[in-house]
């Protein structure tokens, strides 16, 4: 009988989604990287650790974000839901930074950037994954809201290290003078003029020492390599890299010159030119070292095996990132602002060195980490995506067939291979099995097809409508 027992109870902990079963999940989340910016991919960029995840793990070379810029990429995939659904379809941010303007701070205090904030209607990946038992951390970029009732530990995550605007200075952590870095509920300024990749990397590494023994969950969504939001625009034309990174690259250093150090030890400007290249190949050198201390940690906690970690980019690159082949860049709907590098590694069921072409979006990863954490998603609450694990792990096809944009006038879906694009410009129609570059327009050649993937479009955007409606932006 006691045989018996103990046999019952060694099938419940190995029952899909036990706690004896439940992975450890890290989200690894660049900013503005570009789809060619692999060290696996050329000899152009430096990035061992994600060369690492590669080789241990899969490489998805058709994958897609839902929105070609910040904001509103995250809250997709961390809702699980389209922009369009969740509310978040647009950017919270202020324009007049860009023209050098530096708000008073009572002013500030009631513009968009600082009121805005995704509905608190919505529910995200932590809150679910609480049911399962998972401790949550966020360090870095969260970019969904500054009032109290936006802040993630609101959101469901227990510990909150970052900034909280679409992009800061890297030194200062203001974003156009105004303080943006926040430990939990609180502002702080604590850490002022430390590269922030190095906080996101120390935070990191003590949340996942002291939580190795209990499921977590850790999100470390880098502003590398994302332009510096800084009022100076010789700053701001681009990202931030201490010396020791630019200079991992010697030939384009030698070009680009020394530069002076600033108050904070900032890079600043060559014979007041903007950095270049340099700048944003030394922001995701320096960023993929501090993932290396990350895997490493895995590794000498003997979690690696079971912790899934996934890595993509939140959109399409800019400024110096490489897109190669694809058109265009953040911002747009071409390929280049909206299919992204990818990377996911776990031991425990992806064969490694793999290498997988199936048409997958950032929409997929809550109902797959909700199911291997077994966790069921609120009754009612419509998903946009798919559990991942039987294409990734199984070989399986993926089931998704269509996928659909919009940012403003710029407008875009995805049907199996066909891609229509209806922008500023004109409407663009691409076969995109024969032409991923997108550099044959076929909207006169197959007229019929246009219509099909217009009417398409038109579908989705009434079903978008139709949703009921979020917070910031619909008028209800």
């Amino acid at each position: 009988m006691m045989r018996t027992f103990a046999g019952i109870i060694a099938l419940l902990l190995a029952a899909p989604g036990s706690a004896a079963e439940k992975p450890n999940i890290v989200l690894i989340v660049s900013d503005d990287q570009g789809y060619n910016d692999l060290g696996v991919l050329g000899d152009h960029i430096i990035t061992p650790s994600l060369d690492r995840l590669a080789r241990e793990g899969v490489r998805l070379t058709n994958y897609y974000v839902a929105w070609p810029a910040c904001t509103p990429s995250r809250g997709a995939f961390l809702t699980g839901r389209y922009p369009q659904r969740n509310g978040i379809y647009d950017m919270i941010r202020n324009e007049a930074p860009d023209y050098g303007y530096q708000y008073p701070s009572e002013e500030y205090a009631v513009t968009f950037e600082r009121i805005g904030g995704m509905d608190v209607r919505e529910i995200l990946l932590p809150q679910m994954l609480k049911k399962a038992g998972y401790y949550s951390g966020i360090f870095g970029k969260w970019d969904l809201g500054v009032h109290r009732r936006f802040l993630p530990l609101q959101r469901g995550f227990d510990e909150f290290y970052g900034f909280v605007n679409t992009g800061i200075d890297y030194y200062t952590h203001e974003r156009y003078g105004v303080p943006s870095m926040f430990r939990n509920n609180e502002p702080t300024t604590e850490d002022k003029g430390t590269y922030c990749t190095y906080l996101f990397q120390r935070e990191a590494v003590r949340f996942v020492r002291e939580n190795k023994d209990r499921p977590f969950f850790l999100y470390l969504p880098f502003n590398a390599p994302h332009g510096a939001s800084s009022l100076d625009p010789k700053i701001r034309s681009g990202a931030q890299a201490p010396e020791q990174w630019r200079k991992m690259y010697p030939e384009l250093y030698a070009k680009e010159g020394d530069v002076e150090a600033t108050r904070y030890g900032r890079p600043a400007t060559v014979a007041n030119k903007p950095l270049r290249k340099t700048n944003y190949l030394g922001a995701v050198t320096a960023m993929d070292a501090a993932i290396g201390e990350v895997l490493k940690l895995l590794d000498e906690n003997g979690l690696a095996e079971k912790t899934i970690v996934i890595f993509f980019s939140d959109n399409g690159g800019s400024g110096g990132a490489d897109n190669a082949p694809l058109r265009g860049h953040k911002g747009l709907v071409f390929e280049g602002g909206v299919r992204v590098c990818c990377l996911v590694r776990y031991p425990a069921k992806i064969p490694a060195s793999s290498v997988n072409g199936e048409f997958l979006t950032s929409l997929e990863w809550l109902p797959t980490l909700l199911n291997l954490a077994g966790v069921a998603p609120p009754e009612g609450l419509v998903l946009d995506g798919f559990d991942i694990m039987p294409v990734l792990a199984g070989g399986k096809p993926s089931p998704r067939r269509e996928m659909y944009w919009k940012r403003r006038a710029k407008e875009a879906a995805r049907v199996d291979d066909w891609k229509w694009i209806r922008n500023e410009s004109g409407t663009f129609l691409f076969d995109l099995g024969d032409d991923p570059s997108e550099q044959k327009n076929l909207v006169e050649k197959v007229p019929e097809k246009a219509s099909q993937m217009q009417a398409k479009f038109e579908g989705w955007l009434k079903e978008m409508d139709a949703a009921e409606p979020r917070e910031p932006f619909k008028d209800f």
